[in-house]
C-alpha cells in the first residue's frame, strides 16, 4: 500500500511537470491559461473517473470492450484498499487528460479543453485502460492463442502516454 502510495505523489508531480513544460513552449501571456487547465485536468478528471470512468475501466468484462459501468468507484477486487487503488489509477487518467493541454496549447477556448478533458478521463481513458489493466481483450488476445500473457502494459506506456497522445493528435487535427 505504501508503495503504490508513493508512486501516486511520483505521477501526481508529472502533472506539475507537464505544467511547466507547456508553460515554457508558450507566451508569457498564456502561462496563466495552461497551468489552469493543468490544475483543472486533474479537478474534472478525477470528477468523471470518480463519477463512472473507474467502473468502466475495472467493471465485470463485457465482451472484452468495456466494463460493467457503475457510479462512484464499483469493480475491482484488489490486494490494496480500493480508495488507494482508486488514486493510483486517478493520478494516470489526470496525466493521459494534460497530454492534450500541450497539443492544443493557445489555440483552444478553456471551456472547450475543460469538456475535451472531462470526456477523456470519463469515457476514453478507462475503455481503452480496462482492455490492458481491466481484463479486456488486450489482455486476455496473447493468452486465448497460448502465447503467454497477453499484452503487458509497461509503465502505462500505451494506457496512459499511447491513449493522451492520440487524444492530442486528435484535438490538434481538429483544431
Amino acid at each position: 500500500t505504501l508503495w503504490t502510495l508513493l508512486g501516486t505523489v511520483l505521477v501526481f508531480f508529472m502533472q506539475a511537470g507537464f505544467a511547466m513544460v507547456e508553460t515554457g513552449f508558450t507566451r508569457a501571456k498564456n502561462a496563466a491559461n495552461i497551468i489552469m487547465k493543468n490544475l483543472m485536468d486533474f479537478v474534472l478528471g478525477s470528477l468523471g473517473f470518480f463519477l463512472i470512468g473507474y467502473s468502466i475501466m475495472f467493471g465485470d468484462d463485457i465482451a472484452g470492450i468495456i466494463g460493467t459501468p457503475a457510479l462512484f468507484m464499483e469493480g475491482l477486487d484488489s490486494t490494496i484498499p480500493g480508495t488507494v487503488h482508486f488514486m493510483f489509477q486517478n493520478v494516470f487518467a489526470a496525466t493521459a487528460a494534460t497530454i492534450v493541454s500541450g497539443a492544443v496549447a493557445e489555440r483552444t477556448k478553456f471551456s472547450s479543453y475543460l469538456v475535451y478533458s472531462f470526456i477523456i478521463s470519463l469515457l476514453i481513458y478507462p475503455i481503452s485502460g480496462h482492455w490492458i489493466w481491466g481484463g479486456g481483450w488486450l489482455a486476455s488476445a496473447g493468452r486465448s492463442m497460448g502465447l503467454g500473457n497477453g499484452y503487458v502494459d509497461f509503465a502505462g506506456s500505451g494506457v496512459v502516454h499511447a491513449v493522451g497522445g492520440a487524444a492530442a493528435l486528435a484535438g490538434a487535427i481538429v483544431l
